[in-house]
């Protein structure tokens, strides 16, 4: 890897469940003891934010599972918005922008937080990594795309058509970077199944999602940053969330700065029609999977988000005192305007859909006028980065025309074989 400062590992492994404890090999996703599904942890040294690099990211590898760190990473940004606040009722509203915002000093390179899991998990790898295989709606493909780009790691992305429209880089990808495009009405959804047979490919290693430490306490970031700007843990965070993991990530960066203090309550937040976490948590029955394309903000369309894993969504959500609320299209559109209206900076989907759910639950009450609150605009400035830069298109590796939901992810594994390596047909362990 190139532009790198190196250490050692300076954290621990735990387990939700059993208590088990790793030292980690830069790739653990799993406990090995037999039980409940159940997220690792990580565990540090010391109390409070020590701090590293003077601004960024890494500002923070002392509490990131990182043996590396890379130069010039931006970090959130974190600042009161009290005209926002006053739109909606709020007298003690801040906001995380994570985004490009050059008037606010906020130059994540692809334009949403996704920027932060991907440069945790890549400082978190072997000095010889395999081949990381990673599906996304988007946003997450786009993060590791350049960060590994700029970093030469290998890595397998596999999206649904659409998420192309979000892979516009300052320059062309490295080789080594492999984007897979399911055609025609593949969803996230497909991309994830897709990604779960790749994985099995020789010289090939999931990267994890939500079960990768590197990517929750990346995002946890967030909740670092916004503890130091405003010099306590909020009363209670706002975010979007598809699997939750910026959420979860948020909760457990929360506890590990808390002295005696309480949570943050976590307000999840999903775009109807499809809105998985809000029917669980509901127990109102599955998410209807035929509306599944419906949805304005794409990225939160997860169908398996890990709600019941010991350590995941309904845990976070109870020991917060939290909640999940969902909001439609049409409040998504109006919130995405009033942000740009009042703050000059335009937000992606998803961040509007936090913030409509905001106002909403500002409107009904749940929401206190003077509660302190840490909205997580997650994405940002897509429009305003396009007119000030000059961006190229990533290209794609493969094509593959999606035929359905049965057969797709051995058509898609057999043929990413068979151009990976010649074979005409996937390994056994793949079968």
């Amino acid at each position: 890897m190139s532009g790198v400062r190196s250490g050692t590992r300076h954290y621990r492994v735990v387990c939700c469940s059993c208590g088990t404890r790793y030292e980690d090999d830069g790739l653990l996703l799993d406990c090995s003891r037999r039980h409940e599904p159940a997220f690792l942890r990580t565990e540090y040294d010391g109390n409070g934010i020590p701090v590293g690099e003077k601004t960024g990211l890494f500002r923070y590898a002392p509490m990131l599972p990182v043996v590396r760190t890379f130069p010039d990473v931006p970090g959130p940004v974190v600042r009161p918005a009290e005209r926002l606040g006053r739109r909606l009722g709020l007298d003690r509203l801040w906001v995380a922008f994570n985004g490009y915002w050059p008037e606010r000093e906020a130059h994540l390179p692809t334009c949403t937080f996704k920027d932060l899991e991907a440069y945790t998990v890549l400082g978190r790898l072997p000095a010889e990594p395999p081949v990381l295989v990673i599906p996304s709606a988007g946003n997450t493909a786009a993060a590791f795309a350049w960060a590994a780009t700029r970093h030469q790691v290998p890595c397998l992305l596999v999206v649904p058509a659409p998420a192309l429209e979000r892979m516009r880089f300052p320059g062309p990808l490295d080789p080594r970077v492999r984007i897979v495009v399911l055609e025609g009405t593949a969803t996230y959804s497909d991309a994830i199944a897709c990604a779960d047979l790749l994985s099995a490919l020789p010289g090939h290693h999931a990267e994890g999602g939500s079960r990768n430490i590197g990517r929750r306490d990346g995002l946890g970031t967030v909740l670092l940053t916004a503890a130091e700007a405003i010099g306590r843990l909020p009363e209670t965070y706002v975010q979007a969330v598809g699997s939750g993991t910026g959420a979860i990530g948020a909760h457990e960066a929360a506890h590990r700065l808390r002295a005696d203090g309480a949570l943050p309550r976590l307000l999840m937040c999903q775009n109807a029609p499809f809105a998985p976490l809000y029917e669980a948590w509901r127990c109102t029955g599955a998410a209807p999977a035929d509306r599944e394309h419906e949805p304005l903000a794409r990225e939160l369309t997860n169908r398996r988000p890990p709600f019941t894993v010991r350590g995941g969504v309904r845990d976070v959500l109870t020991e917060s005192g939290g909640d999940v609320l969902r909001t439609d299209n049409l409040a998504a559109l109006a919130a995405m305007a009033l942000f740009e209206e009042v703050e000059g900076i335009d937000i992606e989907p998803g961040a509007g859909v936090a913030l409509a759910a905001l106002a909403e639950a500002a409107r009904s009450g749940r929401v206190r006028r003077d509660e302190l609150v840490l909205l997580n605009i997650t994405g940002g400035g897509r429009a305003r980065q396009a007119r000030d830069l000059a961006l190229v298109p990533a290209e794609h590796w493969l094509r593959v025309p999606w035929p359905g939901r049965e057969e797709g992810p051995r058509v898609v594994a057999e043929l990413v074989a068979e151009r990976s390596t010649g074979l005409a047909t996937v390994t056994e362990g793949v079968r």
